[in-house]
């Protein structure tokens, strides 16, 4: 079933980029909409892998706005989205 998602630390195309890699391999085509705030995931996903989503995204630094994560937590995702959103856009860079 397809769902869309809110996620924090999304900022640019690098961003869509390591969440389109970080994700597929493990849950399929993943479309990232960069215009609106908070920024959305939309992908083909059933209820019961919804956690498997939820730590994943977590892990590479963009946590979903329903995550209640503590100040320590925030600070983490933060940093690891600064350095997600760098390693896509090398990876936007060099695959031209």
């Amino acid at each position: 079933m397809k769902k869309t998602v809110e996620v924090h630390n999304v900022k640019c195309g690098g961003c869509a980029n390591t969440l389109i890699k970080g994700l597929e391999e493990e849950f399929g085509e993943v479309e990232v909409n960069l215009d609106v705030h908070p920024r959305q995931i939309t992908l083909d996903i059933n209820d019961e892998k919804m956690q498997e989503l939820k730590l994943k995204l977590r892990s590479l630094g963009y946590p979903l706005t329903t995550d209640e994560l503590s100040g320590f937590e925030k600070a983490a995702t933060t940093a690891k989205s600064f350095v997600s959103c760098a390693v896509g856009k090398f990876n936007v860079a060099t695959s031209k």
